[in-house]
């Protein structure tokens, strides 16, 4: 297939066949005839533009649009063609919100390409959307379904390893090696030279068999010291988050004069997408009267047994100290869900009952059967003959 003149879209990201995806690009814009071909190479944001430690992610995202557009510079000059010969534009979109699905990226690919007049879009078959996966198939697919001109690009793939070992770094395995090896001394007792050959052995395999799963990216010298600290900081915190809410549910449970106030509700946070919303999701769950559910982007949807649990969790306390332990203490100084008005109780017994008081008002069924007319008149009655009999 050739490219149309009218426009190309690229979206890019760090994969083994990505150099040679631009040199086709490149190429196939050189090929095409009419106007001047346009190439934009984008970048699709994995994090949202208020996210803490969004800048070091925009920043690198960047750095990888400028080696895409060296490469593309370095193609025409093998190629002997006019450096102007092709408009070549480079940016980071999608960071207004988190994009999880390939129709996700799709839609925004095609709004872009629509405000952009391009109509045809290259893509990198090593090309992953979220985190390590490759779903270029559905993507693929979505963009079909929104009627653009697709392609995907075709160069040497890499043969593949085994998947355990897919995304290895020697960052991630040493530092999940040594966590491993540490914590089972602990467990030993640092007891002895059995304990040391053993605890060698279980290292390695959970380093090779977590590997790829164990960070949401790679542990540095500067930053990772730092988050495990404040880590650790957050531990008795969080142990005596646990012990109070105890308490509390467990009074609720034994004293029958307290009530139970089982409700639904919706909290947006802001901590992060990967290992950090994770955290705080586990955390939530971990303290007695609250219980994460669901995880919809930044929005958590947790149940709440008692009105000091979710008290405490629109009161972001929780949201805080993640962040404190990810981010540093600047990112801690952050208003509460509350306050942000980014919490809503989604199953509220009060306001059932406030709609339904409405239905019989304006003449509906209540949940008899009856006439809410008839209904009032006989509230009406019975009002008038108690009041009759209390006069007597």
């Amino acid at each position: 297939m050739t490219a149309p003149a009218s426009g190309i879209v690229v979206p890019v990201k760090r994969s083994p066949t990505l150099r040679q995806t631009v040199g086709y690009v490149i190429q196939q814009a050189l090929d095409a005839d009419g106007d001047a071909p346009v190439i934009h190479f984008v970048s699709v944001a994995s994090w949202r533009a208020d996210d803490p430690g969004s800048d070091a992610d925009r920043r690198r995202a960047t750095e990888l649009l400028e080696q895409v557009e060296t490469w593309s510079r370095f193609e025409l000059e093998e190629a002997d063609a006019d450096p102007d010969a092709i408009t070549i534009e480079t940016a980071v979109i999608g960071d207004d919100d988190y994009l999880f699905s390939p129709a996700d990226y799709a839609e925004l690919l095609t709004a872009y390409g629509e405000s952009h007049g391009l109509g045809h879009v290259v893509v990198d078959p090593e090309y992953s959307l979220v985190g390590h996966t490759t779903l270029v198939e559905p993507l693929e697919f979505e963009l079909q379904q929104r009627k653009l001109s697709i392609e995907e690009a075709p160069v040497d793939r890499p043969t593949r390893r085994g998947r355990l070992t897919v995304s290895s770094t020697p960052a991630r395995f040493l530092t999940l090696f040594g966590t491993s090896f540490l914590f089972y001394q602990i467990l030993g007792g640092f007891s002895g030279l059995f304990d040391i050959v053993t605890g060698l052995a279980t290292a390695l395999v959970v380093a090779i068999a977590l590997d790829n799963v164990s960070f949401y990216r790679d542990p540095t010298l500067v930053e990772s010291p730092k988050r495990l600290a404040r880590g650790v900081i957050y531990v008795p915190y969080l142990l005596y988050e646990i012990v109070v809410s105890n308490l509390v549910v467990a009074r609720v449970i034994l004293d029958p004069r307290l009530d139970i106030d089982p409700r639904l509700t919706k909290v947006r946070v802001f901590v992060g997408s990967g290992f950090p919303l994770t955290t705080l999701a586990n955390s939530i769950t971990l303290t007695p009267g609250t219980l994460t559910v669901k995880a919809d982007d930044q929005e958590l949807y947790v149940h709440s047994l008692v009105p000091f649990a979710r008290d405490g969790l629109f009161d972001g306390a929780l949201e805080r100290w993640v962040r404190f332990v990810f981010y540093g203490r600047e990112a801690a100084r952050f208003p509460t869900p509350r306050e942000r008005g980014d919490t809503e109780i989604l199953q509220d017994p009060d306001a059932s009952s406030t709609a339904d008081a409405n239905a019989v008002a304006d003449g509906g069924v209540d949940v008899d059967g009856d006439s809410g007319v008839d209904d009032s008149t006989d509230i009406a009655d019975d009002s008038a003959t108690r009041s009759q009999e209390g006069e007597r």
